[in-house]
C-alpha cells in the first residue's frame, strides 16, 4: 500500500526529491500519436513554462526536469529559510498570482480597519499560505490542475487527466542527488527521443547546455540558467546555496553515462569515467545501472545506507526500506 505523503517527504531529513507525475488517458500528454497522427507537442512547453512560473513564486527551485510524452520529471529543492523570510505583503502578492484573495484579505492589503478577530483570521490565513508556498504537493497541485484544464479544453472532453496520485522520491545525500539528476536527464536519451544529453528537448541538461555556449560567446552572460538551481561547486565552508558539485564535471559525467547507456556497454566501462564519481566514490558500474533503473529500484526514500537509516528513524518507520538495492548500489 502506498505510504501517505507526510510519511515521504521530512524537509528535516532533506530538502530534495524526485516527483513524476503521469497522464491516465490513452491521449498523449505530448508527442506524436502514432494512432491518430495528431501532434502534442506544443504541450511539453505548457509544462516547462509553468515550472518556471512557479519557481518565481514558490520557495521551492528546480533542479533537473524532462518532459515526455505521457510523464515528466522534476527533481525540487526546497528552501524553506526563504519562505520563512518572506513579509507578509510578498506571501500576498505571491498567492494572488496563483488564486483569487478573499474579501478579508482584499481588505487588508487595501489597509482598512479590521477587528482584532479579522486581524487574527488574515494572520492565520497568511500562516496557511506561507506553509503551502513551500510545500512540494501543493507545487505540483499548481503545475498539474491548469495544464489538465487546458489539455480537456483543447481534446474536448473532461474528467481525469492525471494519475491521481504523483510519484515522489527523498534524496537523502549527494550521491542520490547526482544519480537522480542523471537518471532525469538522459530520459529522453534512453527513450530513443535524442542521440545526445545536449540535443534532448524539454530538459534541464539541454538548458544548461545552450546557456553555457551562450555565456561562452558572449562574457557579460550567466553560464546558468536563471530559474534552475545553480551548480555551485563541491562542498566548502560557506558553501553557498546550490547544488553541490561543479557544473562541468556534471555535464562531463552526463555526457559519458549518456554514451554508455547509447551504446549499450553493460559489461564495459570505459577508463576516464568523470571525476566526479572518484570524489562520490561510486563504482562506474554501480552508476550506469542507477541511471538506468534509479525510479524502479529505489522507493520512496534513498541515500546511502546509514542516511536511509537515519531518515527512517526520524519518520518513525518499523523496517528501513530500500535497504539492500542502496547498499548495494549506493555504499
Amino acid at each position: 500500500m502506498p505510504k501517505p505523503r507526510k510519511a515521504l517527504i521530512s524537509l528535516e531529513t532533506t530538502p530534495y526529491y524526485h516527483c513524476v507525475s503521469r497522464c491516465v488517458r490513452r491521449a498523449f500528454l505530448c508527442g506524436l500519436d502514432t494512432l491518430t497522427g495528431r501532434s502534442y507537442e506544443h504541450r511539453r512547453q505548457w509544462i516547462v513554462d509553468r515550472m518556471k512560473q512557479l519557481a518565481d513564486l514558490f520557495a521551492i527551485d528546480i533542479c533537473a526536469y524532462s518532459v515526455l510524452s505521457n510523464h515528466y520529471h522534476v527533481i525540487l529543492h526546497v528552501d524553506t529559510e526563504r519562505a520563512a523570510g518572506w513579509s507578509e505583503q510578498a506571501v500576498i502578492e505571491r498567492w494572488e498570482r496563483l488564486f483569487s484573495l478573499p474579501v478579508i484579505v482584499q481588505r487588508y492589503k487595501a489597509r482598512e480597519a479590521l477587528t482584532r478577530a479579522e486581524r487574527e483570521a488574515v494572520s492565520e490565513l497568511l500562516n496557511k499560505w506561507r506553509e503551502r508556498l513551500h510545500d512540494i504537493s501543493w507545487f505540483m497541485r499548481c503545475i498539474n490542475e491548469p495544464i489538465a484544464r487546458q489539455a480537456n479544453q483543447e481534446d474536448g472532453c473532461t474528467g481525469r487527466y492525471w494519475e491521481g496520485r504523483y510519484k515522489s522520491q527523498a534524496l537523502l545525500d549527494e550521491k542520490a542527488l547526482a544519480a537522480c539528476m542523471a537518471y532525469v536527464d538522459l530520459n529522453p536519451v534512453r527513450a530513443g527521443l535524442a542521440k545526445t544529453p545536449e540535443q534532448s528537448e524539454y530538459t534541464a541538461i539541454a538548458e544548461r547546455s545552450e546557456q553555457m555556449k551562450r555565456a561562452a560567446r558572449s562574457k557579460g552572460q550567466a553560464a546558468q540558467p536563471a530559474h534552475l538551481l545553480p551548480f555551485v561547486g563541491n562542498p566548502r565552508a560557506e558553501m553557498p546555496k546550490g547544488l553541490p558539485f561543479r557544473l562541468i564535471d556534471y555535464l562531463e559525467l552526463v555526457d559519458w553515462t549518456g554514451r554508455a547507456i547509447l551504446e549499450n556497454k553493460r559489461g564495459h566501462i570505459p577508463k576516464d569515467q568523470p571525476p566526479v564519481l572518484e570524489r562520490l566514490q561510486i563504482d562506474p558500474k554501480h552508476w550506469l545501472y542507477m541511471t538506468q533503473h534509479f525510479e524502479s529500484k529505489f522507493k520512496g526514500l534513498v541515500g546511502m545506507a546509514y542516511t536511509l537509516k537515519a531518515a527512517c528513524q526520524a519518520l518513525g518507520y518499523r523496517r528501513t526500506p530500500n535497504l539492500s538495492a542502496c547498499q548495494r548500489l549506493l555504499t
